[in-house]
């Protein structure tokens, strides 16, 4: 067990933020929303899935919608805690810990607010490993489990129980509820004991988050930071070069879109290119593709290397591209069904990017 402490927020939001692949929610709002939950209540437990008990009803939380309307839509302080409320109140049972639904940006943060105000541990883990833009997309469903019930509320106190018939269903119906809500919405979803979480949630996720945030945010780091990172995620770097066109809108719920990058240095006369909903999940150098999803894809500031998201991607960054390897849960036939390129309508087969790097050489 860990104590997740104020300065310790900044770090987790900043390496979750790489794993978000672009989407998640940017940190901003939410790290100061986790930072002054801590200060009123005290530092946060981080667990290992090892310490939860069998029985033990595991909350996920996190927020669901459009990056972009999310962040201007701000949540309130203490509205990321009702959908664990309302979950409780219909089971007639008092959660024990609580659990990201990805690790990915502010959602990362979101569990551990929620924690300090509950004052409940926080589940070293979670439903995916990064971000993905549909809420199906968890290790739960790929091993066969369903929500049992999602729980949705906004700022304006609406509040909305959906009980669906699985996954798929889920996703369809919280999409269109949070629309109607104005683009962004709290929510729980996959609550279930702690023997399911302990079979299927990918483990070690906020904790790899933080080693990540301590590289980024750590004042001495040196120049090779990126170089630490990717060492951290077995990543590879795909690209470099300066953002020269973004097409980027909110629709069916999601910010979607495509980013143009020309090359520079070993890279000048290439161009890139990267499509993502809410997500990156694409990424194409010269027309020929180069990482897909259910692999890692993230934009890194050149100089800082601080991640950059698909909402806040704009004319004249220079970045570097990076991608890291998936949990091996994504890599089997049936990850690549539910989160792979050809679920998202690109007319490409699924190939490791190790195996991609390797074959454009």
């Amino acid at each position: 067990m860990k104590e997740i402490t104020v300065n310790d927020v900044p770090k987790i939001g900043m390496g979750a933020t790489v794993l978000g692949t672009g989407g998640g929610g940017a940190p901003h709002s939410t790290t100061l929303i986790a930072q002054q939950a801590i200060k009123e209540n005290g530092p946060v437990h981080l667990i290992d899935v090892s310490e939860l008990n069998d029985e033990d009803l595991v909350v996920p939380i996190g927020g669901i919608g459009a990056p972009t309307v999310g962040e201007e839509k701000i949540e309130g302080k203490d509205d990321y805690i009702r959908p664990v409320e309302m979950v409780q109140k219909v089971m007639h049972q008092k959660v024990q810990a609580v659990i990201p639904i990805e690790v990915g940006g502010g959602n990362s943060l979101i569990p551990i607010a929620a924690a300090a105000k509950l004052h409940v541990p926080v589940v070293d883990a979670d439903g995916m490993g990064r971000a993905f833009p549909e809420i199906q997309m968890q290790t739960y469903f790929l091993a066969g489990y369903n929500p049992n019930m999602i729980a949705l509320s906004d700022a304006l106190g609406n509040e909305s129980l959906v009980f669906p018939k699985d996954g798929t269903w889920g996703e369809k119906i919280s999409r269109n509820i949070t629309t109607t809500l104005g683009g962004s919405a709290s929510f729980s979803d996959n609550i279930f004991p702690g023997k399911v979480v302990k079979k299927v949630g990918i483990q070690g996720t906020l904790s790899l988050a933080w080693k990540i945030g301590d590289i980024l945010l750590n004042p001495m780091k040196e120049k090779n930071a990126l170089d630490d990172i990717a060492h951290q995620l077995h990543g590879l770097k795909l690209f470099s070069g300066k953002v020269m066109e973004v097409n980027r809108r909110v629709a069916d719920g999601f910010t979607k879109g495509k980013a143009i990058i020309a090359g520079l240095n070993q890279y000048e006369d290439q161009q890139a290119e990267l499509f993502f909903q809410n997500e990156l999940l694409i990424a194409k150098v010269d027309g020929n593709y180069v990482a897909t999803t259910p692999d890692l894809i993230a934009c890194l500031d050149e100089d800082t290397n601080y991640p950059i998201t698909t909402s806040t991607i704009k004319f004249g960054n220079r970045i570097n591209v990076v991608a890291f390897k998936a949990d091996d849960k994504w890599r089997t036939d049936r990850g690549i069904e539910v989160a792979g390129p050809r679920y998202f309508g690109y007319d490409v087969d699924y190939i490791p990017v190790e195996q991609r790097i390797m074959e454009e050489g």
